[in-house]
């Protein structure tokens, strides 16, 4: 399609991202007609997509996410990020407009009342749970035309699916006397998570075969691409990396050779790293959250 050709929206899949932010109000949304900003971000949606979904037209899907602090940048939400990845990984492009949540549009609070995001909506369908999401995204976007994400091994899914967990506990508390064995309990499921990560998967073994295996060398969970297990993982290690040196001093051991290779790996990919909050939208997020302990 030439460059100044107005694309066909019967080939389009429109994704339009609108980003409530939930900490210090913006006050740019008041300053612009409503209409403006609905258009402005419609023509820059079609204006960079790049791949072409059979069947959709028009803004069919939009969804909502968590902005930062500023109004702009990405908030700190591990659901949103995940999402944010999965698009990403799928190689789909889509502009962001951000709207305050204390004041947001009636528009918005027709779409999803009560809902706080990330939500999706489909051809006038809300959705709100983020695991559906996530299904409906990976069958929509699906090969040949979009890359297939689901791990290929099922432990992968639940790969330190309890870390979040100990680390809120964790950073939550405010008595002294419980400080030690709360943070002991994080790094038990830390290093259950450093010890899949280092155990070889099948395909691994097999290369082997007949020989001693030695660690894995994998970058992600689930092998050498990232996947939608990742997509759930990272960004929590990614907020627990931030908040636990911030508020408690605690920082990823380094023989926890497993999580730093895989962290490392993440970190030089623009789908993680461009889709991060910044290390004061995470600080701020915790700054409640993270009582002194007495």
């Amino acid at each position: 399609m030439a460059a100044h050709q107005p694309p066909n929206p019967r080939e389009l899949f429109t994704i339009r991202l609108l980003l409530p932010f939930l900490t210090l109000p913006w006050q740019g949304w008041a300053a612009v007609p409503r209409w403006l900003c609905l258009a402005q971000c419609r023509r820059l949606a079609l204006a960079t997509l790049k791949r072409p979904f059979p069947d959709c037209t028009g803004d069919v899907l939009g969804m909502g996410m968590g902005a930062g602090c500023d109004g702009e940048s990405i908030g700190n939400c591990p659901f949103s990020q995940r999402l944010f990845m999965i698009l990403w990984l799928k190689g789909v492009i889509f502009n962001v407009t951000t709207v305050d949540l204390k004041r947001k549009p009636a528009d918005l609070q027709n779409l999803a009342p009560g809902t706080n995001p990330p939500f999706m909506t489909f051809d006038g369908e809300v959705k709100t749970d983020v695991n559906k999401i996530e299904e409906f995204l990976e069958e929509k976007l699906a090969p040949p035309r979009y890359p297939k994400l689901g791990a290929q091994h099922t432990e992968s899914n639940s790969a330190g699916d309890d870390v979040f967990a100990k680390f809120s506990a964790f950073i939550k508390n405010t008595r002294k006397d419980a400080d030690e064995g709360l943070e002991r309990s994080l790094l038990k499921a830390l290093r259950k998570l450093d010890a899949y990560l280092n155990a070889p998967l099948p395909a691994e073994i097999d290369a082997y075969s007949g020989s001693a295996v030695p660690a894995s060398s994998r970058k992600y969970l689930d092998g050498n691409e990232l996947s939608l297990a990742d997509c759930n993982l990272l960004p929590k290690l990614h907020i627990i990396k931030v908040a636990a040196k911030k508020y408690r001093n605690f920082e990823f051991p380094a023989e926890l050779s497993g999580l730093w290779r895989y962290l490392n790996n993440a970190y030089a990919r623009d789908e993680f790293t461009n889709t991060c909050p910044a290390d004061r939208e995470i600080e701020f997020a915790y700054l409640d959250v993270a009582k002194r302990t007495k």
